[in-house]
Formats: C-alpha cells, structure tokens, sequence
C-alpha cells in the first residue's frame, strides 16, 4: 500500500525550440505526453546501448552489413562442403566403385560357371546318347534330370542378378544420400524411405 502513495518527483530539462517542436511532432502521432516520449525514448536508448552522440548509420550502411553477415554464411556453408561433405562423396563414390567391381565380377564368375556347368552337361548327354542308344528311356530321364537341374541353375543365376541390381540400387541411392546438402533435410527423408523399401523387398 505504501508504493501505492509514493509521490514521483519530477525534474526539468532545458530543451531548445528544435528539439521542443520534434518532441511535440512525436507527441501528436502517437497521443502521447512529453514526459512519457522522453522516458520511452531514454528506455529505448539504454535498452538497445545506443549511443546518442553517434550519428546514426544510412540504409547503404545497414545493407552492407547485412551482406557481410550474409557473405560469412556462405563462405561457412562452402567450408563446410569442402571440409565435410565433399571427403564424404569421394569415400562413397569410392565404395561404389568398389562395389562395382566386385558385383561385376561376381556375375562374370556366375556366366563362366554356367558355361562350364552347360559344357559338362553338353558331354554328358553325348556321352550318353552313344553308349545308351538302345536305352531311349533312360536316356530322356536323364535328360529330363539334367534340364532340370539347368533350369534351377538358370534360375539361380537370375535370383543373383536381381540381387546384384538390388546392391547396385541400394549403393546408388546411399550415394546420393551422402551429396544431399544441409537444406535436403525431404530428400534425405525421401531416400531414407526408398532404401528401407528396397532393403525390405522380397
């Protein structure tokens, strides 16, 4: 109760004509007292550390500023390409390409298995035929064994491939997850998806 009845003690300030006809422009705007524009604007000043006796900055000064700040931003986003994002696209394309190797020779051992596979059976069959001419029905059952057995290799050879393109796809999308820039945060999510699809696929 007792700061309720505290009396304010007012001082004055002399101001000349100038500054009285500014205050009271400001006054007129803004429905305000002389005794409050000068408070708020003393507020202000100590609020923002604004030193009076400078002169205030133009707008050319103000923008180039705003520049700069903007030119740091850049230069931090270059660096950081540079110093981390880049080392991360050489190790992945690397990956890739070792990747490539590997699935390409895979599939060049599986062909070469399969000729030989094919060249064995080729023979057998001959071999068969000449000494089992008088057995016809032997014979067709062991060609019927060995068809099959090539259709299973063919098969399995076309499950490989698939795979092998499944790993192709998989080190392709992985590559592109690690070039995404800072502000790819929907296509990082966009790929994440894909290659859990791709990973979960049967």
């Amino acid at each position: 109760m007792g700061n309720q009845h505290r009396k304010t003690v007012f001082t004055s300030i002399g101001i000349d004509t100038e500054a009285n006809k500014l205050i009271e422009k400001i006054c007129k705007r803004y429905s305000l007292k002389k005794s409050e524009v000068v408070k708020l604007a003393f507020g202000y000043i100590d609020k923002a550390h604004i030193n009076p006796a400078d002169a205030p900055e133009s707008v050319k000064s103000e923008l180039a500023k705003i520049n700069k700040r903007q030119d740091d931003v850049i230069r931090f986003i270059r660096r950081y390409e540079e110093d981390q994002l880049n080392p991360m696209i050489r190790t992945s394309h690397s990956i890739a390409v070792r990747f490539d190797s590997t699935v390409k020779e895979q599939k060049d051992l599986i062909a070469s298995e399969i000729n030989i596979s094919r060249e064995l059976q080729d023979n057998v069959l001959k071999k068969i035929s000449e000494t089992f001419n008088q057995h016809a029905n032997v014979i067709n059952n062991q060609a019927k064994q060995i068809n099959d057995l090539t259709q299973v290799i063919n098969s399995s050879s076309k499950k490989q491939e698939r795979n092998n393109n499944k790993l192709l796809k998989l080190i392709s999308l992985y590559s592109d997850l690690a070039t995404c820039g800072v502000m790819d945060g929907k296509r990082k999510e966009n790929l994440k998806i894909e290659i859990t699809n791709l990973i979960n696929e049967k």
